[in-house]
């Protein structure tokens, strides 16, 4: 079983290559929900959603979150009506998060209410949240703290960044599964996901940091950094204001209490030189992944350097 840590745009990419080469019932997804946000009075998951419509064959390629092929009159009625619409949600998308909030209102938990839309969804791979509980992303800036949604889409990410906390995260517990998942993985990936607020949320629930480090299970990651700048979005904005240098080093640096190899692009070639010296192993190659061949070939490259981790682990000293 491949266990993989995701969340954002480059996370659901790389799923979308992995889901190509491997059987998607070997493949376990924990997913980030630090970004979760209520809207018009609906529950609704970004990167679970992201997740489940990639896997699903659903997600929209020219938006890269959303459903493909969606309309918004829905967007457009509530405009009319004066409520905000800065946060644009599809009709087809609109029905996802009016189930999930019906499941939810019912006493369902988050993750029993990802398992039912998956199934329903026709997903064969395992989707989990990181936690039931609620925990969220928000962005200290100098008008004020932001929730993440309306830092990254509202206010495109414009403002400066002072701090980023999970509020929440020090009661939230990794949701059933997560833990077990980790602990009988055969090898676990962290995606080319933001480290700060993709991956940091699900890291900072109690007793998954531990439990990466506990396992026995190759821990490889993909940089989202390619020479010195994010592939996309605020990844380095946010690195720079948790103390994180934005290079690939930052990158190995927010996973060092656990990764045994890391992923990056190949115009990292010299950086990732210099970095092996610490004992990391670096692997140079194409991770931008703008056409399914590239997608999938980097998939390829993941489970090749996984197998080959393993195998060297099994043989004998």
């Amino acid at each position: 079983m491949i266990v993989v840590l995701t969340g954002g745009t480059g996370g659901a990419k790389f799923i979308d290559g992995l889901r190509q080469v491997i059987a998607p019932e070997e493949i376990t997804l924990i997913v980030n929900t630090g970004d979760d946000l209520e809207w018009w009075g609906l529950y609704v998951s970004p990167d679970l959603d992201s997740i489940t419509y990639v896997l699903a064959g659903l997600l929209s390629k020219e938006r890269g979150w959303g459903v493909k092929g969606d309309t918004f009159y829905c967007l457009q009625a509530m405009g009319e009506l004066g409520q905000p619409i800065w946060f644009h949600v599809g009709d087809r998308d609109l029905a996802v998060h009016l189930l999930r909030s019906k499941l939810l209102t019912q006493g369902k938990t988050l993750a029993e209410a990802t398992n039912e839309i998956a199934g329903k969804l026709g997903v064969q791979a395992r989707i989990l949240p990181m936690s039931n509980s609620r925990v969220e992303t928000r962005i200290g800036t100098p008008i004020g703290e932001l929730s993440f949604q309306e830092y990254f889409v509202q206010r495109w990410y414009q403002d400066p960044v002072n701090s980023v906390r999970f509020a929440g995260i020090a009661d939230a517990e990794p949701a059933p599964g997560v833990i077990e998942a980790i602990k009988s993985a055969s090898a676990i990936v962290i995606a080319p996901s933001n480290p700060v607020t993709s991956i940091g949320p699900i890291l900072g629930v109690p007793g998954i940091l531990a439990a990466l480090r506990k396992t026995r299970a190759p821990i490889l990651g993909i940089s989202p950094i390619i020479a010195a700048a994010a592939v996309s979005g605020p990844a380095g904005i946010l690195m720079a204001a948790n103390g994180l240098p934005v290079s690939i080093a930052g990158v190995a640096q927010a996973y060092q209490d656990f990764l045994k190899i890391l992923v990056v692009d190949t115009r990292d070639a010299k950086a990732a030189k210099q970095l092996q010296r610490s004992g990391l192993v670096v692997h140079s190659t194409n991770t931008l992944m703008r056409t399914k061949d590239e997608k999938v070939e980097l998939a390829r490259t993941v489970l090749s350097l996984l197998g080959a981790s393993a195998a060297h682990a099994a043989e004998p000293s």
